[in-house]
């Protein structure tokens, strides 16, 4: 047993990101044969867990999960920090690296308060702040209403339960790392597309830091962070944010990587879908996907990427 921490793990207070904190710890003590006082988690509570009553477009967008871990991991006060890939910002400093992507869980969404998006009651309030969910919901069923809410998984729930809204989306494997896997109606991702890194724990540290590079390399799912890397090249491409509203969906298919995404007007009418399939590796096939999108977007849809026609 070290008299110190091998590594100073860095994370967000939530009950989720601890849950996703402590997963990242055992694979880390698994496979370095440690024990957990190996590994400190060092809490954080980040922006975008303080502010509950505004959109993120409106208040600084991604960066408010990833600003005070990136600050503390650059200064040294941790050496790794633990995310949700589907949370971080495409673009990420020169400073930092993505050491690890663990073995990917469910990608699929749930729908909480119906048994599918058919069996929503007309004119219902149906709650979520993703741009994407009610972009695709709008799509389908544009005689809905969307109610934007916001708050981690249980606060959601309450709001559910308490009337607030009718029925509401929550990630499945965020359920299921909290031990909720009984909850809500799972839709097939093959149909209700999730978002881009859904599902995904990426461990970043110091692109400077051999030794961190190296310890964290043994936690590293290879298939899951090729199916990472084209998720976000496809947003790099579209010039994604946290206001636009994107769906994606890749599966390894041996060495090859097949990868379905669609864009939409935020209202839900009008939806731009492609895909292809490519080699693992490929980086110019995402872009390409995204490009191809965006070429058939008119500028009312392309006003809300990092593009213009």
């Amino acid at each position: 047993m070290p008299d110190q921490p091998l590594i100073r793990l860095g994370t967000r207070r939530s009950p989720l990101a601890m849950a996703q904190a402590l997963e990242a710890r055992a694979r880390l003590c698994a496979a370095h044969d440690w024990d957990e006082s190996a590994v400190e988690l060092v809490p954080v509570v980040a922006s975008g867990d303080k502010i509950q009553d505004r959109p993120l477009a409106e208040i600084g967008g991604k960066a408010l999960w990833t600003r005070e871990l990136d600050h503390w991991l650059l200064e040294g006060r941790i050496d790794a920090a633990v995310h949700s890939m589907k949370d971080v910002e495409t673009i990420r400093p020169e400073a930092i690296a993505i050491g690890a992507i663990l073995p990917r869980a469910d990608k699929a969404d749930r729908l909480l308060g119906a048994a599918s998006i058919a069996d929503i009651p007309a004119g219902a309030r149906v709650g979520t702040s993703a741009p994407r969910r009610a972009a695709q919901l709008l799509n389908l069923r544009p005689d809905l209403n969307v109610v934007g809410i916001r708050g981690n998984v249980a606060t959601r729930m309450a709001k559910l339960a308490a009337g607030a809204v009718d029925a509401t989306f929550l990630a499945a494997a965020g359920l299921d790392r909290l031990g909720a896997d009984e909850e809500g109606v799972r839709l097939d991702p093959e149909a209700w597309l999730p978002a881009p890194a859904q599902a995904a724990i990426g461990l970043e540290c110091r692109s400077n830091d051999a030794r961190m590079c190296d310890l964290l390399g043994p936690v590293d799912h290879p298939g899951s962070h090729a199916e990472i890397r084209a998720e976000r090249r496809l947003l790099e491409g579209l010039g994604g944010s946290c206001s636009s509203p994107i769906a994606a969906l890749s599966h390894r298919i041996g060495e090859r990587m097949s990868l379905n995404a669609a864009i939409f007007s935020p209202d839900g009418k009008v939806r731009i879908a492609g895909n292809t399939e490519f080699a693992i590796g490929d980086e110019n096939a995402p872009f390409d996907l995204a490009k191809s999108l965006l070429d058939g977007a008119s500028p009312e849809v392309a006003e809300h990427f990092g593009y213009s026609v």
